[in-house]
């Protein structure tokens, strides 16, 4: 027994001298990471000695404290530590030379930039006003002048054609004769200009009827049968033409009168505008001051042709027969239209 014990006692003073020594590892890799601490706060600590003396000297001379005889690339004015006062006075004095020149150039450069605009808004006006001089002139030639309206805006110029039944049967899309007569004056002019076109159909706020089940196809279908017919008859390039179907959303006028109708039932022809938009937002102010002076076709409905002083009282009669025979057919058409609630 006594030697089993003394056995034990051994083997547990063996162990002693041997004890577990694992922690070393956790010491070492924390030493480690201390030591590349303070390695890299030590790189962050090193200073660029010219850009610290660069950036004393600005603040010396910014602050007025001394004069280091070098200038500061800020621009603006040094006021003297004696100059300022505890209520701030004194900021404003000094050399404002530089300031004025500055803001003199800015001005200037903004006034060439809003003429250069005002140019190409004039050159642009002028151009939309020869192309609606040219289409009134073919109408004004053919008697169409009052199927058709002008109006200039950001957009550009736009042809309306008003009032549905001039130019469609109702609930139909197909183009009347009077409608290709009125095409034929409008495509010539349009071909031969430089600016895209874009066809928009519109319609009223009744619902539509067969064979359309809603507005949006009755107004795509009557804006792509008049670019159609721009197109293939008329030989504006197919690059330049689009066509648009709005629908009810965008009338004219609110309103559920015949003539609100009426005017709300359009096809618009717009000639958009080449230039940016900034450009192009000036050319309502430029029309309404070429209108006010004289020097533009009247924007709406065309004047009416004058007949010729002399024969007046013989034409007279079969002018208004003729006119009146119009008339009870627009009105024919317009009430079959408003009984069967088409468009």
């Amino acid at each position: 027994m006594s030697g089993s014990r003394g056995g034990r006692k051994k083997k547990a003073h063996a162990e002693e001298e041997h004890p577990d020594e694992r922690w070393l590892a956790s010491y070492m890799d924390m030493v480690t990471v201390l030591m590349c601490m303070f390695i890299v706060l030590f790189a962050m600590s090193s200073v660029d000695q010219d850009k610290y003396i660069a950036l004393r000297n600005s603040l010396a001379t910014g602050f007025g404290q001394t004069d280091v005889g070098k200038v500061d690339s800020a621009s603006g004015t040094v006021v003297p530590a004696s100059d300022v006062t505890e209520e701030g006075e004194g900021y404003s004095e000094g050399d404002e030379t530089d300031m004025s020149k500055a803001a003199a150039s800015g001005e200037a450069q903004t006034a060439e930039q809003a003429a250069a605009a005002q140019a190409l808004a004039q050159s642009e006006l002028d151009d939309l006003t020869a192309i609606k001089e040219a289409i009134a002139g073919n109408l004004e030639g053919s008697g169409l002048s009052a199927d058709v309206q002008f109006a200039t805006d950001a957009r550009g110029l736009t042809v309306r054609l008003v009032g549905s039944e001039t130019f469609f049967g109702t609930n139909s899309a197909d183009l009347s004769g009077e409608a290709t007569r009125v095409m034929d004056a409008i495509a010539p002019v349009l071909r031969d200009s430089s600016h895209d076109v874009s066809v928009e159909g519109h319609a009223d706020q009744r619902s539509s009827t067969a064979p359309f089940a809603t507005n949006w196809e009755l107004s795509s279908a009557r804006a792509t049968q008049v670019l159609r017919d721009l197109v293939e008859r008329g030989g504006l390039p197919v690059e330049h033409a689009q066509a648009v179907g709005f629908g009810s959303s965008r009338p004219l006028v609110q309103g559920s009168t015949d003539a609100d109708l009426a005017a709300n039932r359009r096809v618009d022809i717009v000639v958009l505008s080449n230039q940016s938009d900034d450009v192009s937002a000036l050319l309502p102010k430029l029309e309404q001051a070429a209108e006010a002076a004289g020097g533009a076709v009247t924007a709406g409905r065309n004047p009416e042709p004058v007949a010729p002083a002399a024969p007046a009282e013989a034409a007279a009669a079969p002018t208004e027969k003729k006119d009146e025979k119009k008339s009870e057919k627009k009105e024919e058409s317009h009430d079959e239209g408003a009984q069967s609630g088409g468009h």
